[in-house]
């Protein structure tokens, strides 16, 4: 189209004006107005902050290098410095922290004067910070094991002593009793190398085993070291309570693996959570959390073990509500509801269980000030004593409605076995005061030592069961324990039948050896019989597989202290060696099905017990006498360390109202 179609009418009649000016001017000018060129320029900024800010703000993997977890990271800082940024520090708190050369991310319990320091402000901060750590805490469970191996790498060129130093001063404790000398819970190397080879070795064990649940079933009950996933028995119902953050902590405390004890410590105080709709043991809630949460506390002074075992406490009281204050077997710790097992004579309380809690409800009535705990098992020790007893045995069967005994089978392995274990300990753990405690072990020892206590052939002696009047001539192995039993029981006090009980102890203690001794893979069986020209050997498919269990090491264990005869450690490192050989697999320790096969089938479970007791036990066979004595210590069931009464300034009673 020419220039001039527009003179001559040619474009629209309606066509306006942009801001006065006619199109053909719009159009045809060279230049930009002053205002326009503001808006461009503005534009072109606002472009360049955008990239500038992209290529420095964003993960680092966008620009082409760096780690993948920077963003992480990043959250990590804000998360911990929370409570800072929402709650400014107290300008002499912030001048201390500065002083002191450490980030002003962490929120130390402190005990200086109020008049310099806000301790509304400090709580609400302490108050926002627990906050933040569940959430973290919740997020970390779910994290892969790989990122959790590369925060610890990251944080690996810290110091263990500083960190150990800051940990302690982050928790609230109760300090020791007055005392002159605090029990030795840290070294204990033997001045022997063989010894101190044979200890650092059960140490690695120890690490191995926990690295791989953590790996693999962090906060799960158990882990299963084979297929490397989470396990859980059904004496935890279907519950997650992380059994074996639980049972193996004062074990990683004993062998001075702390940060392994902080990481299990954090869990406890920010996971650990009993409000549990779920069936679960009342025995193995009390001997495997109870005991060691006041375990924890006893060596630590840390409250939170303390606050976490009267949770715990209070939730297992209503197991205790029946006609005569014999608790149930089974409790829902969300509900209350308690019952029996139905397999137990027609709903019978068992006497393992009723009589295996003393210790820990004595104790837990002592560092609180509460009687409810202590009055529960007294009351049950009670109804015990004045029952009359057949042969003045125990049944291993109690009716909690009625009060009377059920079937009359008696035996110092399961259902019967921590009963009389508890009786004496009782009496230690009251630094010799509970007598009644000790009356009644004697008495239960003299009609054990008459009846039940028999000698094979060829001359090796072993606990038989006892159905009404018939011997079963079968020992199973958690009556392994009963040679320590009978020799601290023979050594706390001297009587006329102190001779013959250490005797009953080594003859115990060498015929479960033998058990293990006869057996290809050189580990015990499950039960073993004394019949038909077979000696310690099992008859029974089901009783030829070995579960990690303690049992026997335990009584190496008190021998060795005890006698101090050299073939119980001898014995304790061929057992090491057994373990090593057909439990260990890349992944952790797991059970065998039948030891009389050289090459067993594997049952894949790493049971919680092996942290607590089994390596526990085999430590301190190869440790100082001074270390975790046992004039200042006793082992409950699931070898969890309770300080004796007067003898120990670890014990850390409430003081009297």
């Amino acid at each position: 189209m020419s220039s001039s179609a527009g003179g001559n009418g040619i474009l629209p009649s309606y066509q306006r004006f942009v801001n006065g000016v006619q199109p053909g001017q719009l159009f045809g000018r060279r230049s930009f107005r002053l205002r326009e060129k503001y808006l461009i320029l503005l534009v072109f900024l606002t472009f360049g902050i955008v990239c500038f800010g992209a290529f420095f703000f964003l993960p680092e993997d966008f620009r082409g290098h760096g780690s993948v977890n920077s963003v992480y990271q990043v959250y990590q800082r804000i998360q911990k410095a929370g409570p800072e940024l929402l709650i400014p520090v107290p300008p002499n708190l912030q001048s201390q922290r500065m002083e002191a050369g450490y980030k002003i991310n962490v929120i130390p319990i402190h005990h200086g004067n109020p008049r310099t320091e806000d301790i509304h402000l400090l709580k609400d901060k302490q108050k926002l910070q627990a906050k933040i750590d569940e959430e973290y805490q919740n997020q970390k469970t779910l994290e892969k094991p790989e990122m959790l191996s590369e925060l610890r790498l990251r944080s690996s060129s810290v110091s263990t002593t500083f960190m150990i130093s800051q940990w302690i001063n982050m928790y609230e404790t109760v300090p020791p009793e007055p005392s002159k000398k605090l029990p030795k819970t840290e070294g204990g190397e033997d001045q022997d190398a063989i010894t101190r080879h044979r200890r650092n070795k059960v140490k690695e064990m120890m690490k191995h085993a926990w690295d791989n649940y953590v790996r693999y079933a962090w906060g799960k009950n158990e882990l299963r070291p084979i297929s490397k996933r989470g396990h859980s028995a059904s004496i935890f119902g279907s519950s997650t309570m992380g059994a074996t953050i639980v049972d193996g902590l004062d074990t990683l405390y004993i062998m001075g693996l702390r940060e392994e004890f902080k990481q299990g410590r954090d869990w406890i105080a920010q996971n650990l959570d009993f409000d549990i709709n779920s069936e679960i043991s009342l025995f193995e809630t009390n001997i495997r959390f109870m005991g060691s949460l006041l375990s924890c506390y006893a060596l630590t002074g840390d409250v939170m073990f303390r606050e976490k075992a009267v949770q715990l406490g209070e939730r297992m009281l209503p197991a205790f509500q029946t006609e005569t204050g014999i608790p149930h077997s089974l409790i829902n710790l969300h509900t209350g509801a308690s019952k029996n097992y139905g397999w137990a004579s027609s709903g019978c309380s068992i006497l393992s269980e009723i009589g295996t809690m003393h210790l820990e409800f004595t104790y837990l009535s002592d560092i609180t000030g509460n009687p409810i705990y202590r009055s529960k098992v007294d009351h049950v020790r009670k109804t015990l004593k004045n029952l009359e007893k057949p042969k003045g045995l125990y049944p291993n069967y109690i009716h909690p409605k009625t009060g009377k005994w059920g079937r009359h089978h008696m035996s110092l392995g399961g259902l019967g076995d921590s009963f009389y274990e508890y009786l004496l300990k009782a009496w230690i753990q009251s630094g010799k005061e509970d007598n009644e405690a000790r009356e009644m072990y004697n008495e239960a020892m003299d009609a054990i030592t008459k009846y039940m206590i028999i000698k094979s052939p060829s001359g090796l002696l072993y606990a038989s069961d006892l159905q009404y009047e018939r011997l079963e001539h079968k020992m199973g192995h958690l009556a392994c324990f009963a040679g320590g039993m009978f020799a601290l029981g023979a050594k706390t006090q001297k009587s006329e039948m102190s001779s013959q009980h250490m005797d009953i102890a080594a003859g115990l203690t060498n015929t479960c050896h033998e058990s293990y001794d006869r057996s290809a893979t050189k580990l015990g069986p499950e039960a073993f019989h004394f019949i038909e020209g077979n000696e310690a050997k099992s008859l029974k498919n089901g009783e030829k597989y070995y579960i990690l269990r303690p049992e026997t090491f335990e009584s190496y264990f008190v021998m060795w202290r005890l006698t101090k005869d050299p073939k119980y450690r001898e014995w304790g490192w061929e057992a090491i060696q057994a373990l090593e050989t057909h439990c260990r697999v890349p992944g952790g320790y797991t059970g065998l099905h039948n030891v009389y096969q050289l090459d067993p089938q594997k049952d894949d479970v790493q049971q919680s017990y092996f942290f607590a007791e089994t390596l526990k036990y085999l430590y301190l066979l190869f440790s100082d006498d001074e270390f975790i004595s046992l004039d200042e210590w006793v082992f409950n069931s699931e070898a969890h360390l309770l300080p004796i009464r007067g003898k120990n300034p670890l014990y850390r009673a409430a003081p009297a109202l």
